[in-house]
């Protein structure tokens, strides 16, 4: 049994930081909503591994499902709050530690299932995640990746200040060597990792934002990203934005989120890939 290689890992920059805003959302996040691609494919004696397990939402649900779940993320705040989490939950069978992605502490073939959600947007190699994804994979195990895709995103009623604010969003994770596209590249990314493309099943899911509620929260919670997270931060800081302008986009998001005939639909990648 081998662990990953002593290579240097790339340096990422997380574009949202973990402002209560974007935390808001990401313990939004459940199995159902987030995971559901996955969830036929799991039995309860499986062993699941989650990279990027924020809060840990997600991973706690999937352990309704499975025998383990081990989360893992960057950030020892998060992971802290995601114990936290677990244990409120009583979800004795799921532990989070701090981790890197290209850098899995684990022996290879550790896990039936490999699950990472939104994950592979951020980073500047997914591929080089998604091998090692794979390494800590058993054989005939199962590696699931979903991330969204900013620029499939469409909403109604028109709206220049959110066409800002995505061309905005676009611009600051490119500075970050990152991929707001990643949904639509999932399956490119799983093939050149290694991947028997037989074993490869990529299609698409959504989140759709059009209920008096749903607006209001998904409004208000990017509202207040676009001001004050560290995608804001980042925006300002490289010049790409002054702080008028975010405040411009924050209102219409506002407005939006205000329109009756409101309505936001997330397209994402999800692929399925065989060990």
């Amino acid at each position: 049994m081998t662990t990953s290689s002593h290579d240097p890992a790339p340096q990422d920059v997380y574009t949202h930081g973990h402002h209560e805003a974007v935390l808001r959302s990401h313990r939004w996040r459940t199995a159902r909503n987030s995971a559901a691609y996955l969830l036929p494919e799991l039995r309860p004696g499986f062993r699941l591994l989650d990279v990027g397990a924020g809060p840990g939402t997600i991973s706690i649900d999937l352990g309704g499902y499975v025998a383990q779940v081990v989360g893992i993320d960057a950030s020892a705040q998060i992971v802290e709050v995601a114990r936290a989490a677990a244990q409120q939950a009583g979800a004795t069978n799921v532990t989070f530690e701090v981790g890197d992605a290209y850098r899995l502490p684990f022996d290879d073939d550790s896990f039936d299932v490999v699950h990472a959600h939104q994950v592979l947007q951020h980073l500047s190699d997914p591929v080089a995640a998604l091998r090692e994804m794979r390494r800590v994979a058993r054989p005939g195990g199962i590696v699931a990746v979903r991330d969204s895709d900013y620029s499939a995103m469409t909403w109604y009623p028109a709206s220049v200040g959110l066409d800002r604010w995505r061309d905005l969003y676009l611009q600051v994770t490119r500075s970050n060597r990152a991929d707001a596209d990643a949904g639509r590249k999932l399956a490119a990314w799983v093939r050149a990792a290694g991947f028997d493309p037989a074993g490869i099943v990529a299609d698409a899911g959504v989140w759709c934002f059009a209920t008096p509620a749903d607006r209001t929260w998904w409004s208000q919670l990017w509202a207040e990203r676009t001001v004050a997270s560290d995608f804001a931060h980042q925006a300002v800081e490289r010049r790409l934005v002054d702080q008028e302008s975010l405040e411009e986009i924050a209102a219409a998001w506002r407005a939006w989120g205000q329109d009756p005939d409101g309505w936001f639909a997330v397209l994402h990648g999800q692929v399925l890939a065989r060990a």
